[in-house]
């Protein structure tokens, strides 16, 4: 005998509207430019203590540019992600010193700019996990984890290929010595930038009712 009892509907991706992608293109564009310069600190002080000790902050070692990044995919979706990255570039490439070590095409020569290149494609990834599962603070960690993930393998891309046309030797740095200070140092702050985002995102999203 079939059951009666009806299924209820599966619950309905959620979309950000074109005028809204454009929006958070726009202000991740602007995240990004100011995370560049923007040192990134945690507490070190358990929040029980802050009555009676204050708020003691240490450096992460990193900047907020990642985080930013991510923040966007999360927010916007991966159109917003990505054009907001385009356009970081093409400024940062061809009008504003906006990237950390300044800008201009000479810049596409520096070691880091793999990563920077790498934020076209995290974006899109965050993006488009972010707003593929219903909205919870782990699928959005993980989301944010994920894009991560893909810049970083930009990098080392790109970092493989300026040590096979020996554009490495300039800068006094192997190859692995270069995937160590681009990749394996600063990873561990930035998976604490990863839970930030993550947190940030739900409540923004929560908030604003999407």
């Amino acid at each position: 005998m079939k059951s009666t009892l009806r299924q209820p509907p599966p619950k309905k991706k959620t979309t950000v509207s074109a005028p809204n992608q454009f929006l958070w293109a726009l202000i991740g564009v602007l995240l990004t430019i100011g995370g560049t310069f923007i040192e990134a600190h945690v507490t070190t002080s358990p929040p029980w203590t802050w009555t009676e000790k204050g708020i003691a902050v240490g450096s992460l070692g990193i900047y907020c540019q990642v985080g930013a990044v991510l923040l966007t995919g999360c927010l916007g979706g991966k159109n917003a992600g990505v054009l907001s990255q385009i356009a970081y570039i093409f400024i940062g490439l061809f009008w504003l010193p906006v990237f950390t070590q300044g800008g201009k095409l000479a810049y596409v020569m520096e070691p880091t700019f793999g990563y920077i290149l790498g934020f076209i494609p995290g974006a899109w990834v965050c993006g488009w996990l972010a707003f593929r599962y219903v909205l919870t603070l782990e699928s959005l960690a993980l989301s944010a984890f994920c894009g991560l993930l893909v810049v970083h393998l930009s990098g080392v891309l790109y970092l493989t290929g300026m040590a096979w046309l020996e554009r490495l030797a300039p800068e006094n740095i192997t190859l692995g010595g270069a995937i160590a200070l681009y990749t394996l140092q600063p990873f561990a702050g930035q998976l604490v930038l990863v839970c930030g985002v993550a947190f940030m995102a739900y409540c923004i999203r929560r908030i604003l009712f999407y």
